[in-house]
Parts: C-alpha cells; structure tokens; sequence
C-alpha cells in the first residue's frame, strides 16, 4: 500500500492505493480517499495519522533515529560492513574456506584458523600492514566468527600457514609449505578440460624486514624498494596466460633473479601436471646458464635479448640489411603497427621487431634531455654526471681551461637513435614471427597486473622472527590478490577503481540499538557502487532495519567425573604449563 495524489477539478486528494496481481497483471485500488491536500496540512491531520501508524512500525522510527543523527552518536559506534560481506562472499566463491577447513580437519587448534586467516587477508585488501595492526584494525568491522580472536592467534595461524610440509629437493630453492597445498587445491577447483598452463608468467620483488627476517629468509641484496640497510626475502609471483595468479614462491633476500626461472619452471611441472611448456621472459629474467638449461630439457621459449649490451644482437642481428615486413596487431584502444624481420645467426632464430609509436617516443623523450643538457651545460656541469639520463650522452670536453669539461657526445646520440622502438625476440618455438611477437606482448600487459598486484603483495611491514610465520603473513596478500582477480573477472565489462570502490565499501556501515526491549541492526544507505558490487556477487544487501539474533546460549559445563576412592592430596599447588604463542 501506498499514499497517492489524485488531481480532480483542479485540486489535489490524498488516496490510500493497494497494489494486487490479478491474472498475471497489477491491479491498484483505492482503500480511501483521506481529502484534500491542502485542508489535511492545515489542521495537521495527515501528521497525526502518520505519527499515530509509526508507533506500530519500529523500523521507521529506528530509520528516522539514524538519519537524525546529526551529532554522529549512533555512528560512532557503528561496525563497517560492506568489505566482510562482499569478499566473505568471493571468499566462498573461491572456496578458500573449504580447503582450509579440508586441511585443518586433522589439526586440534582451540580456535577458528579459518576466520583468523579470512581477517588476515581482508586487512591485507584494505591497508596491508603488520598482524599486530590486523588485531586492533578489525575491531572496527563486523567480521563474522572472529569473536574472541586475539593477537597470538594470528600469529599461529600466520605459522601454520608457511609451515614446513617437506624439506627443500635438489635444485629446489624452497621447502614445501601448507601454502603449497593450499595453491594446488585453489588452482584444482577452478581447472577444467579447457584449463591450460603451457604458458606461464613469473615477476619477483623484494620485501624488506626490520627485524632478522626469519631463520634463512633474511638477507642482504639488491633491494628493489630501495633499502639495501636492511634485510630481504624475494618474492615471486606466478600467473598464467590469462593473468590469473597461481602460486608465490619465496626465497632469501640473496637469491639473483637469473638462477630462479629453472626451479621455478621444473617445480610448476611437478605440482601443477603442466605438459607442454612455452617459457616467455624478459631479459632480467635470463642468463646464458638459464637458455642452456631451456635447452637441456627441451622447452620451449620465447625471450627477450639485450639489444644494447649482447655483442650478437648488437653487431650482427641489428645490422641485417633485410626489410622489414608490416604487421597490424588489434587492440584495445586502436591499433599497432609493428614491422618484423627474421634473422637466424649461427642456428639461434631471433625476430627483430619495431615499433613506430614507440620509435616516435623514444626520439621525443631524446631530444627533450638534449635540450635540457643543453640549458644546464650553459649554467655548469658539476651535476651532470650523477644524472644517468644525462650521462650516457656525455663525453669529456676538449675545449680551453675555464670552459665547461663535459659537452653533448653526438655520436652516442646516433648510436642511440638505432634502437628506437625496436626490441629483439629469441626463440626456439615453432611459431610464426606474428604469434611470438602477440606471446611477448601478452607477457606485457601481464607487466601491468604484476604492477597492481605488487601494491597488494607489498605487505609491510613485517615483523614475525620464524620463516614459517613470515611465509604465512606474505601468503595472506596472495589470497588477498586472487580475491581482488575474482572482482576483476565480474568486472570485465568496466573499469574496476579499486582504491573508490573500497571506500565506498568502508561508507557501508551497521549500528546496534535497542528499542522496545529488542536489539535492531540498522545500516547506512548504500551507495550505486556498492548496490553494483552486490547484484554483481550475488549477495543480497541487509535490511535496512532488522532484529538482531539474539545472542547462542553457552553450552553448559560438563559435569567432572567423580573420582574412585579418597581425593589424592598434593602439598604443593599444581603447576601450570605456559600458554605457548607464536611469536613476531
């Protein structure tokens, strides 16, 4: 039912309508016509009525309560819901929960590892950071079955997660974990007939400590955030041709990124049953000692070469005389064009592509550090050779005492023009110098999801002093990312802004208030985004006003079994075993 104005002769009468279906068609009646619009606001009489009727609706009265809440009295003690409904939700989509149930059935933790890990990971997705801040952050949020949750159970359950299942094999760079489990059982739930691993992608970064980092995990090397004061562990992250993400491996801070494409290649055709592989890297990732290795077992790769420092690629393969051949490649927003050509030296096939948008980049972006060489040799060049930009096109003067000793080197300008937008491909795959170049272009854009995912996995800081604990705190922003890849796939028809749609999830909120001798739960508006988010993972949003369940009742204390005999006596009180924690 509904109030409705009904026109008539010029003026305006209050109608109640009901609304029934009636052969598969709505049909509206009039209950009663209250009078005229302007005569019920003069004497107060719709007032009235309306007061009168909300004594029988407690939500109303409850809504109007929050809305007037001008002072924010009722907010302040408001519980965040959006973030633990929605990613609960992709949680179960994913089946996170059920593998971690299926692992712990053997376990006797006296609490709910699960839900610990769950929080764990949503404070990852929202503002990363340390479980001691995990412990306190959640008290904010209505995180369901995380009562009594207390800072020594993450710790625990951070443990049990890296936990050590088997040592590390030969030529292996990293025990097997729980983890590693946990990866295999995620990737088995989602493969089919039609899942394929036969081209992967791996990226690695590097997480600091300011504390020891573990047993071994810990160690100085080149620190990709720039702190080489302090230790490190590497971190690699491994996706497949869809940019799905797969597993983390996990390395001390010392290890060089060239020495982990093998172990990582020979463990995912162990753990994953993967056949046919088609290796495709970067030339960070290579190393002379890596392609005999890709030979050695017979793998396929696509690769990409040094063109500035390999003597083959730089005197031999660039300065073939040979055309190059047009090729248009789609894509999103336009199109390319690429010219390729083929050049095969001593039996090593490489393809030589190059790009004329990038080309045109590139010779921009020269002449503009030339010009500003130019405005800053006139002013003095003392700061010229600690910029790199600048460097590289420098060469000393050979003008009179007093002049500037360093000038513009146009040789290294010719020199450098030869590689505008060109990059060079090596491959031993049977493929078409077109599918190499698409292959290669796929592990570039999968570049741009390992830049968004290394905002997530960026979990610091860190502060547990046991290898197994610090694998299980990293591990968290692992799920954490394939819940961000899960609402990233329902929003494959849109632009995803991740950063806005979690403050809106944040704006979602729920009070508690007692009315009537009964507790009520009432939210905040929902936003359209959040509305959105919602249709779009299957969930249904809260009531505005609803009752709150009342609280499940204590089981009752077992009785204490009598004991035969006389009590035995002790002289001394018995002695009580310390409650054993896993430490930070």
């Amino acid at each position: 039912m509904f109030f409705r104005l009904k026109g008539s002769g010029g003026r305006a009468y209050v109608q109640i309508v009901e609304s029934k279906r009636v052969d598969g068609a709505v049909r509206q009646s009039v209950i009663a016509t209250l009078g005229r619009v302007d005569d019920l606001a003069t004497s107060g009489a719709l007032a009235s009525l309306l007061a009168s009727g909300a004594k029988f609706t407690d939500q109303v009265l409850l809504l109007r309560a929050l809305d007037e809440d001008t002072e924010g009295q009722l907010s302040a003690g408001a519980k965040r819901i959006g973030g633990p409904l929605v990613f609960g939700r992709v949680w179960q989509r994913l089946g996170i929960d059920a593998v971690l149930e299926d692992l712990l059935k053997e376990r006797a933790f006296e609490f709910a590892v699960e839900r610990a890990v769950f929080a764990a990971t949503l404070h990852r997705l929202f503002v990363s950071g340390s479980d001691r801040d995990c412990a306190s952050w959640m008290a904010d949020y209505d995180i369901p079955g995380t009562d009594g949750l207390d800072l020594h159970h993450f710790y625990r359950a951070m443990a049990w997660l890296g936990e050590e299942v088997a040592k590390a094999a030969e030529g292996e760079l990293a025990p097997r974990c729980v983890k590693d489990e946990i990866e295999e059982r995620l990737f088995a739930r989602r493969r089919d007939l039609f899942s394929d691993l036969s081209v992967v992608f791996m990226d690695t970064t590097s997480l600091s400590f300011y504390g020891e980092g573990g047993e071994t995990l810990g160690e100085r090397g080149y620190s990709k955030d720039y702190r080489p004061d302090l230790n490190q562990m590497i971190l690699a992250l491994v996706v497949d041709g869809a940019g799905w993400p797969i597993c983390t491996e996990m390395w001390p801070g010392n290890t060089a990124d060239v020495t982990t494409l093998l172990p990582v290649v020979d463990r995912l055709r162990g753990r994953f049953r993967i056949g046919r592989v088609c290796v495709v890297a970067d030339r960070g990732m290579i190393s002379a000692s890596t392609i005999a290795g890709l030979e050695e077992r017979k793998l396929e790769y696509i690769l990409g070469a040094r063109e500035r420092t390999d003597t083959v690629v730089k005197t031999v393969v660039l300065a073939d005389e040979r055309p190059f051949v047009p090729l248009l490649i789609e894509r999103q927003r336009g199109e390319t064009q690429l010219f390729v050509k083929e050049v095969t030296v001593a039996g090593i096939r490489y393809i030589v592509c190059r790009n004329e948008a990038e080309a045109e980049k590139d010779r921009a972006d020269r002449q503009a550090i030339v010009a500003g060489l130019e405005a800053q040799l006139k002013k003095g060049d003392k700061t010229l050779i600690g910029n790199s930009a600048y460097r590289r096109f420098l060469r000393k003067s050979k003008k009179a005492e007093g002049q500037p000793a360093f000038e513009i080197d146009p040789g290294k300008l010719a020199e450098e023009a030869r590689f505008d937008g060109i990059f060079v491909l090596r491959t031993n795959a049977r493929i078409t110098p077109l599918q190499a170049v698409l292959r290669y272009r796929d592990l570039l854009q999968v570049e741009e999801q390992f830049l968004r995912a290394k905002a997530v996995m960026r979990t610091r800081p860190i502060f547990h002093s046991s290898d197994a604990a610090i694998r299980g705190h990293v591990f968290c922003s692992f799920l954490a990312l394939l819940m961000r890849a899960e609402l990233d796939e329902l929003y494959n028809d849109g632009v995803l802004e991740w950063a806005a749609l979690l403050r809106e999830l944040d704006r979602l909120q729920q009070v508690r208030l007692r009315h009537r001798e009964v507790d009520w739960l009432v939210r905040t508006d929902a936003t359209p985004a959040v509305s959105d988010l919602f249709r779009r993972v299957r969930i249904a949003l809260p009531p505005r006003a609803r009752q709150a369940k009342p609280p499940d009742p204590e089981p009752a204390p077992k009785p204490a079994l009598k004991r035969r005999g006389r009590p035995r006596r002790s002289a001394t009180p018995p002695r009580i075993s310390p409650k054993i924690t896993s430490g930070q």
